[in-house]
């Protein structure tokens, strides 16, 4: 059994290092790759938190410790870095400062394979976790399929290898919420400071990190009024045993902020204390600052955060100015595999089934005493972040929906257990069983192209018209787009890519272009527009008239022109000038000015500079107009 269960993991892991790995290994770097895996980068080289701002530090620095190791090349000395000193500047240098680091100081596909080794490294183990919370909460066969449903998350497959925060504070979500179970259990030393480590790491990899504070406190409301079977019985025991948890969570908590602190202190340590001139002791204003830095920088970062977390969506062709609370129930709908959501109806419906029989002890419980305050913290955290994913106003990809994923996994883990007591319980074994392996039939057939998967219910419509954003494309298929280049002999190609970075890197015959501004010359040649493109960033759905062809599975498409493009707002014709949508919802051309200040740099001041008397005439402007 042993020999059978290690062969098992291992071969479902090393399918998860083939799937997301490979597919992985033959992309380019992603938009927000560019920022993360520069800054990551510098915070190591320089000991200077100025880029990314937007983001704690932790994620992009285990990204950047191997390059870092191979001594990868950056220009501290250019106007990329020194511009990016205060922190609106950094906002928009952070982009300028990446796509040099990632290539043209360096190869590009060597930073990109090396910054997603330690991402790689960490999707391995959260599968190793998955299978060994799994079998805690119900067993040998409870582990396998929770791996097993990890392993085929298109999410899971598409994220986990890039240099993004959303894998890492999966993770370490997962640990501090079962660490808090293990708290609970036993609030030993041990225990505290397992927890701590956990939710040090969770808040020093993005800020929804904080989400895990109200989680601890609903756990204890909720066992205050519906008190766990571990409980003593008598009030005066009761309240001693619960203080006990108390004071050892709270010791956590310290120890986790002196951590995160600490943390800070050390990435900054170089960092300008300019922000905080309004701070003055005479001889110790320095040490002051410094001492003050780590927490400005992330009480700053989640003020941004908060600022900034609102942006327009995109859902069944139409556009929202804000986030809406169906947007991830229906992304989530067609992101999963089939597989997975049957599974899903299989768990409710066993639960439905047994619940009478469970009750009245005529069967036991689907999960083993000493775990269900696990399976009652993961409850809580899981309903929690349902509800911060509905109540959001960013809802613009699954990546952001990935904590409650891996938890609906694990909730999935006594299901081996329900269907033991069912009627007909082989037939419900092997149709979980034939659920579970078509749920990684279903990625298997995918690879290597993840971005633009959905499933069935899609009824062969393609992403770009139900999703948006990294649900379709993400600029990872920029090698595709060359390979493409190379098919046809092309030595110009027109391209219209949806990221702030310089594509001819990448794709040396490529030329920016909006698709929804031809010129005549345009005609009878390819032209290769990001998916995104096509209805959300921009407005082109008249290219779907002639000839075209998907590149890396539907993340883009190269279309055909006639000879003769008709006029603007005639049939078949691009849009006329005020039908047109800017990326993003940016009110001016991001893209075009961002690779303009990368191959001009001794431009980026006066560039900032002009950004930011443009930036405070519109907030005066909008301060006039009232709310």
């Amino acid at each position: 059994m042993r020999l059978f269960s290690g062969l098992s993991i291992t071969l479902l892991l090393c399918l998860l290092l083939f799937l997301a790995g490979g597919s992985a290994l033959r992309e380019s770097a992603t938009v927000d790759e560019i920022s993360h895996i520069g800054s990551g980068l510098s915070y190591l080289q320089k000991l200077d938190l100025r880029l990314n701002p937007e983001h704690p530090p932790l994620a992009k620095v285990l990204a950047a410790i191997p390059l870092a190791i191979g001594r990868k090349s950056a220009d501290y000395n250019g106007p990329a870095w020194k511009t990016a000193d205060e922190f609106f500047p950094a906002f928009f240098c952070q982009w300028i400062f990446g796509d040099a680091v990632m290539g043209r100081w360096n190869s590009w596909r060597s930073m990109v394979v090396w910054a997603r080794v330690p991402m790689m490294l960490l999707a391995l183990l959260l599968g190793w976790i998955i299978y060994h919370y799994g079998t805690r909460l119900g067993g040998f066969e409870a582990g396998l399929l929770c791996l097993a449903l990890y392993v085929s998350t298109p999410t899971v497959l598409v994220f986990g290898p890039l240099v993004l925060t959303d894998l890492p504070v999966t993770s370490f979500t997962v640990l501090c919420v079962w660490r808090l179970a293990e708290l609970w259990n036993s609030p030993s030393n041990r225990n505290a400071f397992l927890f701590a480590f956990a939710l040090a790491g969770a808040l020093l990899t993005k800020f929804t990190g904080l989400f895990l504070f109200p989680i601890i406190l609903l756990l204890f409301l909720q066992t205050r009024f519906f008190p766990t079977p571990a409980e003593p019985g008598s009030k005066s025991e009761r309240k001693t045993w619960r203080r006990l948890r108390w004071m050892a969570t709270l010791r956590s908590i310290v120890w986790a902020l002196i951590f995160v602190y600490f943390v800070y202190l050390l990435l900054s340590w170089n960092q300008s204390d300019d922000a905080l001139s309004y701070l003055t002791a005479g001889p110790l204003t320095h040490l002051l600052r410094r001492i003050l830095m780590p927490v400005w920088l992330y009480v700053r970062g989640v003020l941004f955060m908060l600022v900034t977390g609102s942006r327009s969506t995109y859902l069944f062709g139409k556009t929202y100015p804000h986030g809406v609370p169906f947007y991830f129930p229906v992304v989530f709908a067609f992101k999963s595999t089939l597989g997975f959501l049957s599974l899903l109806i299989v768990g409710a419906l066993t639960v439905v089934v047994t619940h009478r029989r469970r009750k009245r002890g005529e069967i036991p419980a689907a999960t083993p005493l000493p775990y269900r305050s696990h399976w009652r913290v993961m409850l809580i955290a899981f309903w929690f972040f349902v509800s911060a994913c509905l109540l959001s106003r960013l809802d613009i990809s699954i990546r952001h929906f990935m904590v409650p994923i891996v938890f609906l996994i694990l909730l999935l883990a006594p299901l081996p257990n329900l269907i033991r007591a069912m009627p007909h319980a082989r037939v419900w074994s092997y149709a979980v069983v034939a659920l579970a392996l078509f749920s990684v039939f279903a990625v298997v057939r995918q690879y290597p192209n993840y971005f633009p998967y959905v499933n069935e219910l899609a009824l062969q419509r393609p992403a770009y018209q139900l999703v948006n954003d990294s649900n379709v494309s993400w600029n990872g298929a920029l090698p595709e787009v060359e390979a493409f280049a190379q098919r046809h002999g092309l030595v110009h190609l027109n391209l219209d890519w949806a990221a702030a970075s310089d594509a001819t890197i990448i794709v040396p015959q490529a030329h920016a272009w909006d698709c929804q501004a031809p010129s005549l010359s345009d005609g009878g040649q390819w032209n290769v527009v990001a998916a995104v493109s096509i209805l959300e960033n921009h407005s082109c759905a008249w290219l779907l008239n002639y000839p075209h062809e998907p590149i890396a599975g539907g993340e883009m498409y190269a279309f055909l022109l006639p000879a003769n493009i008709p006029a603007p707002g005639s049939p078949g014709g691009p849009p006329v000038p005020s039908e047109r949508r800017l990326m993003w919802g940016i009110p001016f051309d991001l893209r075009t000015l961002i690779v303009d200040l990368s191959h001009r740099p001794a431009n980026i001041p006066e560039a900032m500079r002009q950004m930011m008397i443009r930036m405070r005439s519109q907030g005066q402007a909008n301060a006039a107009a009232g709310p």
